[in-house]
Parts: C-alpha cells; structure tokens; sequence
C-alpha cells in the first residue's frame, strides 16, 4: 500500500510518502498556508507523487494531523454557539467550580469568564430532570420549550447548539429526543450533546466540552468536507483519516462529528514517532521533544507506553476537556519565538511568534523582529544555503540586521545577543520538561530524548545538558516526525461511562454487562468503518479512587467477565498506581470505581523508516568548514567548524562536537563536549557530556 501523512505545523507543512510493500519512503516540505491549510495539505501531497513519479489514484490512505481545532480554541475564532440545558443551571459554564487559575492573584484571565464558549443571551433553559443512580425521569422533557428554544437560537443567528443536561451520563434519552427537535427546527445547524461527546459526570467540565465541540464544530466540519473533496477532485482516491488527541486516527465524518477529538491531533503524532524512534534502538524510557515554529510539545513515554493526560490535566487554551489524550504539555517557543524587551526591559523570547508569515527576518518575507531562527543565522548554526535542502536560501543579512537592532538596546554584540535568545529558549523548554518529569516525580537523567521537529535538533544537546539527560534520539527524518508518526498509529475509538461502584459493594455483573455493552458500540463503530472483527482489539480500564479523593487514576482492566480474582487485581493495581504516583496508600480505605473505559484499536497499514547503510569515511561525509559560536571555558567564541551531510554519516562511527549535521528537513548541532554516532537502524546517538 501507498500511504501519505500529512502534518500541519505553524511554518511549515510536512509530508511524508510511504510505500508498505517497498519500505520506501519521500519526504517533503511546503510553507504553510494560514488563510486555508488545507491549500498547503493538497499542495505537498500533489508536489511530493510528481517528485516520486507515483499516479495520485495509486495513493491508499492519507493520515493528517490537523490545527484547526486547536488554533480555534486558542484563537478564539469558533462558530456563534447556542445551549440548551436543564432548568436551573444556565450558568454552569460560568460558574465552574469556583477555582481560579492562581489562587492569589486578584486580577487574572478566567477563560470561562471571560471568553464564554456560550454567551449567556444563547443560553435557553427547559424542564427536565433524570435522576440517579438509574437515570429515572422525574420531570418529563419539556419538548415544546426545546422547540421555542430552538427557533430563539436560530432567530438570534446561532450557527451551532450544545444541548447539556443533567444525569445525561446514566440516561441520554433527554438529549438524545432534544437534539432531534433542533434538527427538526435548524436542521443546517451544527448540534451536539453532552452525552454523544462525554457521557462521565462533573457537569462543569462535560458541559464545556460540549460547548467546545459545538464552538468548534462548523470550522471543522468544513475544512474536513473541504478537504476531502479538494482531494477527491486532484484525482486522489484515497481516504481521509484526521489524527486523534488520544494517539489513533478517526474517519473523516467521526472527526466532523467530534471535532473536540482532535484538539492535540498534530503533537499526538509526533509523540508516536518519537515513540517508534526510540523502539527502534532499544530505548523504553523516551521524553519526546518537538520544536516547530510556534511551540514547543513535551510528551512522556515510560516501558514503551505514552503517558495519557487525567481528568485534572486535560486543558486547552485554560477551558476544561473531558476527552481521551495523551499527555502532552507545549509551551510558546520554537523557530519563530520573537526576541523582545518587555515593558520592564526584561530580556524576553516568546510566546509570541512570527509563525509562517512573516515568518523569521532570515525567510525574506517580511519579518521585521529579531527571533530565534534569526539567532541561529547570527551563531552560523544554520547555514543560509543548506535549509531545506538548498530549497530555500536564508537571509544572513536580515537576520544581522534585526539581531543588531536588538543587541543595541541591550548594549552588547549581536553575536552575544544572539546566545541571549538562545539562552533564554533553551531554560524555557528545560522548565517544561521538568514539569513533565522532575514535578511528576520522574528523574529525567533516567531518559532519553528524543528531538524532532524542524527545530528540535538545533536546541536538544543544550537544553539535554541543562536537565542532566546523558543521550539524545535523532530520527531519521526529524523535521516530519509527526508526519511520520501518522503511518505507525491504528484507527482508535474509545467509550466511557460512569459507574460509581464502592469496594464492598460491587455488581460484577453490572460491570461486565456495561464493559461488554461498549465494546459492542465499538465493534460497530468498527464494522462501519469496514474493519473485520480479527482487525480489531479492546483494552478495557477504569478511573478510580479512594473515597473521598477529588480526582481518579486510570487502571488497566482484564478481559473477560469481572470476577472476583479480575476485581481484586483491579484494586490491587490501583494500590500499587497510587503509591507510585503519591508515595503512599491507604490499605484499609474503601475505593471507587468511578468510570469505566473501553479502546478499540484498529490495525491500519504502517511503514517502517529505511535503515542506513552508508559505509563510507567520515571525510566522504563533511561538506564544508565553517564558522560557528559555541561556548568554551565559559566563553562564546567563534570556532572552525565542520559541516557533514547526515545520510552520508558512515554507520558507528564517533563524530566529536563541536559540529553541525545537515539534512533537509532540519539542522543537527552537536557542541563542544558532545558526540554523535549514526546507528544503522537510522537514528542518530548523541551522548551530551559535560559542559565544556
């Protein structure tokens, strides 16, 4: 099969083209383009089959992982939502749960607040009323109110509706017969309800994730539609698969119907390269690095299985998401992260950035403010005439230019100013990794990192060095490693649903009939994705807790029917889960099952990257012998330096730093003090050592 991955970053489009049968694989950059992504998606997908000299119609499956849903929320640049709730609650999405964001702080941001997913005029409220522990109805559905309250929101140009009900988690028939009549009344409007997106309790967070998929839903409905026509009419007849939050692709109509299922869809991707990265050369122990343009994301991967993100840390843009994901934390810094004096004269770079257009100074488009590719050009670690693979040609003069503006207000060298932008990004991204390791009680000394991203490889060795990482993971193609990790993933559905179970007083029965009721939902789902039962397996788990605790841990879940030996491992791993995650346990308190989990993983066709074979000299490798700044004893000073071309690396061989290493989609450097070895699996080893 013939596979395409596409993934969208802030500068650049990166594509991907695999072949299943030949193990081969292309590689392809192109600018991306804000006004429409998709123009830039069909773009390099069109330019990379002409490079490949592959028909369109040969292409299988095209994997993507997309922004839009994310840049929505971060920009705040969704549809005019409407909600439909119970009598009573109108303003739970404003409420929340009385938690500010810093506890101190008496003048701070409160997205919820202040910028409502639902304005508070297009929240219509109707009676109804179900109640626990069954979903019994106390107050029928008011179903002429629903109908009022639908023409009201249509009249008022609402363009999608949210419909949230309390205990809609135990019984949705409510909104289930609401969101009927509203597409009875404005059938062209986007609907959602809370129990079709997050069937689990806490009204707070599964109202706004409702609202979230309704406030987002229009803008992506519409460029996956727009898509995946753009591509049906350039004559591919490949499928469209969007990448998920939760480390799985879904269909095109999933995604148009759950959009909030793909809020972290470009940085899931790459943790799963960086994961296939590191199982290719033995390592387990994995903290993904990924530097674009704009962001920097962090992910974690322990004994080869990614970190997924708790019901306390699921947060975009400062709004509250209960909805599978993989843990990941990303921080405004990457290539385009503008260097700048704050209103105090604090030196400072990011979050800011110049993204695609205009882009850093040394792209020649515009940019007028000094950033960190910028400083890069003035340190000579990035070489003008080697981006991209000679396709695109830095300015070293612009990029002087805008650096010498800035280190004249600061009274220093461009060149010093230059290591002060470095500096300063590199202690930023170190910090976010600790927050995903040292405050999670990981010693990051005990991994490695694996870089990636068109930026990542420019930064690692130096901010490695600032946490004590000894080794850094260099992928075969590391500026589309999210590209690549599109065709390693499997089509991923999950279901949930809340159970609220105590130890002592279990229905074992109840909780196999409801494991085994999802999964049928699934299997479903599956078969109408045209997937074969054999093509399909289940990991069962649930959330639980102590009595009494705010939040769950996730536990894994035997197969089969719960009995009294698979309840007593499913309590006794949540022991074991919460000494490792708090340093302790309470043996003699009763323990809750709060919700219970089914994922459903269908096989999709993957490639795996071309090992090297290059057996030539060191000397066969090197290009050229530049000029570059590192620091020495304490000292930024310009040294010789040479440059090599990394798919002429000869296999086990030690390359010592100081050095850069080009290929195509990135800039590799390796400073005083550090080495390099290219593996014949395609990774590229760099031990940090000691500062020098």
């Amino acid at each position: 099969m013939k596979l395409i991955g596409v993934d969208v970053g802030g500068t650049f489009t990166d594509v991907i083209l695999g072949n299943t049968e030949s193990q081969s694989v292309a590689i392809h950059k192109v600018p991306t383009t804000p006004d429409d992504p998709g123009r830039g998606v069909l773009q390099g997908m069109i330019e990379i089959c002409e490079r490949s000299k592959i028909d369109r119609a040969e292409i299988d499956h095209v994997l993507h992982g997309t922004t839009i849903a994310t840049n929505a929320v971060l920009e705040f640049d969704g549809a005019a939502t409407g909600m439909i709730t119970t009598a009573g609650y109108r303003d739970i999405l404003h409420i929340g749960r009385h938690q500010r964001p810093q506890h101190y702080s008496i003048m701070q941001d409160i997205p919820w607040q202040d910028r409502p997913l639902v304005q508070r005029r297009h929240r219509k409220v109707v009676d109804e009323r179900l109640g626990p522990p069954d979903g019994a109805v106390l107050i029928p559905l008011d179903e002429d109110a629903v109908r009022q309250a639908a023409r009201e929101l249509k009249e008022a140009g609402v363009e999608a509706i949210s419909v949230c009900f309390l205990f809609s988690y135990i019984n949705s028939a409510h909104e289930d017969r609401a969101a009927e009549i509203v597409r009875e009344e404005y059938p062209e409007c986007f609907v959602t309800t809370s129990s079709a997106i997050s069937p689990q309790f806490r009204e707070f967070e599964r109202f706004t994730t409702a609202a979230m998929n309704a406030f987002i839903g229009p803008k992506v409905r519409d460029y996956v539609t727009n898509l995946e026509r753009a591509i049906s009419d350039s004559g591919f007849r490949a499928d469209l698969h969007v990448m998920g939050s939760n480390g799985g692709v879904a269909t095109g109509a999933m995604v148009s119907e759950r959009p909030v299922l793909t809020l972290l869809s470009g940085p899931a991707a790459g943790v799963l390269g960086g994961a296939a990265c590191g199982a290719r050369c033995g390592r387990n122990r994995l903290i993904t690095f990924d530097v674009g343009g704009t962001s920097a994301d962090i992910g974690l991967i322990i004994d080869g299985q990614f970190a997924e993100a708790t019901a306390r840390d699921t947060w975009i843009g400062g709004y509250p998401v209960l909805a599978p994901m993989i843990d990941i934390h990303t921080i405004g810094a990457g290539g385009g992260s503008i260097a700048y004096l704050d209103s105090g004269e604090a030196f400072r770079v990011g979050p800011q950035s110049a993204g695609a257009a205009p882009g850093p100074a040394a792209y020649s488009r515009g940019g007028t403010l000094p950033t960190v590719t910028d400083a890069n050009v003035v340190l000579g670690r990035l070489q003008p005439g080697n981006f991209l693979g000679g396709e695109m040609v830095l300015d070293r003069g612009s990029a002087h230019k805008v650096m010498g503006d800035l280190a004249e207000r600061l009274g220093m060298t461009p060149e010093a100013a230059a290591d002060g932008v470095l500096t300063i990004i590199n202690a930023n991204m170190a910090n976010a990794i600790r927050s995903r390791t040292v405050q999670k009680g990981h010693d990051p000394r005990e991994f490695s990192l694996v870089a990636f991203g068109g930026a990542g490889p420019l930064h690692a060795v130096d901010v490695a060095r600032d946490l004590g990482i000894p080794e850094v993971i260099i992928p075969p193609y590391p500026g589309i490693t999210s590209a690549a990790g599109l065709l390693t993933t499997d089509l991923k559905y999950d279901a949930v649903r809340t159970e609220f179970q105590v130890s002592g007083d279990v229905d074992r029965n109840r909780l196999t009939r409801d494991f085994e009721a999802m999964q049928e939902i699934l299997a479903a789902q599956f078969g109408a994705d045209g997937l074969s039962t054999d093509q399909v397996n289940y990991q069962r788990s649930g959330d639980l807790r102590y009595v009494g605790q705010g939040y769950e841990l996730r536990v894994p879940v035997a197969d089969g029917p719960v009995d009294e030996a698979n309840l007593a491992a499913i309590f006794k791993a949540f022991q074991d889960i919460h000494n490792t995650e708090y340093g302790h346990v309470f043996e003699d308190n009763p323990i809750e099952i709060v919700n219970i989990r089914v994922t459903g993983v269908g096989k999709m066709p993957k490639i795996e990257l071309p090992t090297s074979n290059a057996d030539n000299d060191v000397a066969d490798a090197q290009i050229d012998e530049l000029s570059a700044h590192f620091h020495v004893g304490g000292k930024l000073k310009a040294l010789s330096v040479p440059l090599f071309v990394r798919d002429r690396l000869p296999v086990d061989q030690v390359i010592n730093g100081p050095t850069i290493i080009v290929q195509k989609d990135t800039t590799i450097v390796i400073p005083p003090g550090a080495n390099a070895r290219s593996e014949a699996v395609g990774n590229l080893i760099i031990k940090t050592g000691f500062r020098s």
